[in-house]
């Protein structure tokens, strides 16, 4: 393991100088962003919005590779000791946060015990039995046992494990102060209008890279300022592009591609397979914690409407919680997937005993694919005699309601993206206890489904922990947990003068340049 994370990152040579990696130094930067943003504390948020910004300010000690492998960040080394229960990190040396403050041991320690705390995903942090702080410059974790999948937990980047200063460790859900690492470091946050990071003066590369891979390697701040404006209309940013008040976009709508291809100051991106789209409901607000309404209600769906619709036809049905190549991809229980069967429905609400109660549509005008799905998903359900109503919320405040509430909402619409992109058991976490987006009757998930999950994440088999990856995601189907509707590539632009900007799952503004 140490060999393939550690030794074969050293063997590249130090990266080129600051200015050949730029190109240029200097300038602002403004992004166009598509949703907007409540807070950055990133243990605590698994918005995309929030992960657009914020990883551009934390680091992490593990993280994810261009091919969303798992790599060292914050450590330097890493050793895993021969009955594989005790993981020893080295930090590297010299790192500061923002601040000031040296990074240590304890500042790891710390973000650890505030992520078991309150983090979204501290089930990752199930199988430790503790961690500890030999030197300043050593984090070591003990597990209880053996888990194949432990690095993969650590270094997930959906909701990270992001490294603070150990003084906020006690801080509370939203309330930490935004201190990191990172090349950039927070100027001014208003909250629904923008975000200005500026350069981190004292920053720290990582050497053991020529460049960035993922969010690990060597990145720098190129530009002076970054700017996250919001500008959740389509329409409102792409013309902010063309006149050059932004730089980059995310989400150009795909009726949009043709007329900016012929733009010659404006270049096009696509990242192939970047959201999986879905819904899943809520378990403990009838009527759906009614199986047969939920299977009704499945079954009334046409998915090839709602993508349609969402997508403007750039899309690809995709019956599985996977994105296809991915190692774990499977199509166990694809019989339940767009069944686009309105008499099944109508038979299974009546087996339900269904009598008009309110089906409660959880979304936003802010992200408008979400809110597009649930308006076409509502009139496929009417159409089968089920009382659908629209719930619509800014993005930041239906996020949170799904979160925190279980009451005011039968099924809540988002997107999936490093969720997915991950692979393996990071995919299905959120079904799985603790996180439990479904909100089963007593936060306890289908002990079917927890079964062929725990199997996923621990067996060192590769083909077990694929045979239980389909039985999970079957058991899914069949229990009505969640509903993908399909994948669609993610379209942005940029500037032609911005140079250095690759697509992917989550924005990067490190190495990224203003040509002059």
């Amino acid at each position: 393991m140490r060999g393939l994370l550690v030794a074969g990152a050293m063997a590249v040579a130090a990266g080129p100088a600051y200015a050949e990696l730029c190109g240029h130094v200097g300038g602002d930067l403004v992004l166009g962003m598509e949703a907007k943003l409540g807070t950055l504390d990133q243990h605590v948020n698994a918005a995309n919005a929030t992960r657009n910004v914020a990883m551009n300010i934390f680091e992490t000690l593990m993280t994810r590779d261009e091919n969303m492998a798992p790599i060292l960040d914050l450590a330097a080394s890493l050793d895993v000791s021969d009955d594989k229960l005790t993981y020893t990190f080295k930090l590297r040396p010299g790192v500061k946060f923002h601040n000031g403050k040296p990074l240590t041991s304890a500042d790891v320690a710390a973000s650890f015990d505030r992520y078991s705390r309150i983090g979204v995903d501290r089930s990752a942090l199930g199988s430790v039995d503790h961690w500890e702080t030999p030197d300043e410059a050593t984090f070591t974790i003990i597990l209880k046992e053996p888990q194949a999948s432990f690095l993969e937990s650590i270094s997930a980047s959906t909701v990270p494990i992001v490294i603070v200063p150990s003084e906020q460790a006690s801080a509370e859900a939203t309330r930490l102060e935004p201190i990191g690492t990172g090349p950039f470091q927070l100027e001014e946050f208003v909250a629904d209008s923008h975000v200005k990071l500026k350069r981190y003066e004292g920053y720290k590369p990582n050497e053991t890279l020529e460049g960035m891979s993922g969010f690990a390697g060597r990145k720098q701040a190129c530009v002076d300022t970054v700017t996250f404006r919001t500008l959740a209309e389509p329409g409102a940013r792409l013309a902010a592009l063309e006149t050059g008040e932004v730089d980059i976009v995310e989400d150009v709508p795909t009726l949009s591609k043709e007329r900016l291809a012929g733009n010659k100051d404006i270049v096009q991106t696509q990242l192939k397979h970047a959201a999986l789209w879905l819904t899943y409901p809520n378990l403990s607000e009838p009527p759906t914690d009614n199986l047969k309404v939920r299977q009704a209600i499945q079954a009334a769906m046409n998915l090839d409407e709602i993508m349609d619709a969402m997508s403007d036809g750039s899309y690809s049905l995709n019956p599985s919680f996977q994105f296809p190549g991915q190692t774990y991809y499977s199509e166990a229980g694809s019989q339940y997937y767009n069944q686009n069967d309105p008499e099944k429905a109508k038979a299974l609400l009546e087996e339900a005993g269904y009598n008009g109660e309110p089906v409660k549509l959880l979304t936003t005008r802010d992200i408008p694919r979400l809110y597009t799905a649930a308006v076409v998903m509502s009139e496929q359900l009417k159409a089968v005699g089920i009382n659908a109503e629209l719930v619509v919320l800014d993005w930041p405040t239906a996020l949170g309601m799904s979160v925190n509430e279980t009451k005011g909402w039968n099924f809540f619409y988002t997107g999936w993206i490093t969720v997915t992109a991950q692979g393996g058991a990071q995919s299905l976490r959120n079904l799985a206890d603790p996180s439990n987006v479904h909100k089963p009757k007593d936060n306890k998930s289908d002990a079917e489904f927890m079964k062929e999950f725990q199997i996923l994440s621990t067996s060192p088999d590769l083909e077990e922990r694929k045979t239980a990856f389909a039985k999970a995601q079957e058991r899914v189907f069949e229990q009505v947990m969640a509903i993908p509707f399909g994948v669609t590539p993610k379209n942005q632009a940029t500037r032609a003068n911005v140079k250095g900007y690759v697509p992917f799952f989550n924005t990067r503004v490190s190495n990224v340049w203003l040509a002059e």
